[in-house]
């Protein structure tokens, strides 16, 4: 059986992730392709466990090493309960966050130096890497007033000092430019259905084989 397709939805808070992920999950199961959606921090028991520790409280409870250490210990969850078994029954795995998260949150909004982030995500994600990563791109300022425009009992990221969520903004920026077989750069600042189309000529134009 061939092995299934990887997908992850990064970027900022309020860009969209979330919303397009269901939405692209949705379009590939109604064509027939077997395909979930899971999310990070969590995706598994013990994964979920750790959720609520990392994006509850006040935006300073975890030093950023810190924050690092414990969204590795649930990606490895995920992978090995979640992730792993779904690609090797040939379905498409559809991911919001995943370890670009880390690269962005904890390494370019918290100082993690980028050679500790390298080193253990090696460890944890090892071949695991996605197929495709979509980098969701809006202005922090627009992100944020619709972040928090909902009904949210998790903002502990989004409590953040602005500098904070410009760095995120960079970081993205610069991993969509230095990865470009695997990341595409999706303009989320248009409406839902235009974004769902970037979504969906990008998943085509670099999977649909």
């Amino acid at each position: 059986m061939a092995r299934g397709k990887f997908i992850t939805f990064e970027g900022g808070e309020g860009t969209g992730k979330s919303t397009q992920s269901r939405i692209l999950t949705a379009r590939l199961q109604a064509e027939g392709r077997a395909a979930i959606r899971t999310r990070e921090p969590g995706g598994s028991d013990g994964a979920e466990a750790l959720r609520g520790l990392l994006v509850e409280g006040g935006a300073d409870r975890w030093s950023p090493l810190s924050e690092t250490l414990m969204m590795n210990a649930a990606r490895r969850d995920h992978l090995e309960r979640t992730i792993v078994p779904a690609l090797e029954l040939g379905e498409w795995v559809v991911c919001d966050r995943f370890a670009d998260s880390t690269r962005a949150y904890q390494g370019a909004g918290g100082g993690v130096s980028a050679e500790f982030i390298a080193t253990v995500e090696r460890a944890v994600v090892g071949d695991n890497r996605p197929d495709l990563t979509l980098v969701f791109d809006l202005s922090p300022e627009i992100g944020l007033k619709r972040a928090f425009g909902r009904d949210m009992f998790e903002v502990r990221f989004e409590t953040k000092e602005f500098a904070f969520h410009t760095r995120l903004r960079a970081a993205y920026l610069a991993i969509a430019r230095d990865e470009p077989d695997r990341c595409v750069l999706i303009d989320a600042s248009g409406t839902e259905d235009q974004v769902a189309d970037l979504v969906w000529r990008a998943v085509m134009d670099r999977l649909a084989r």
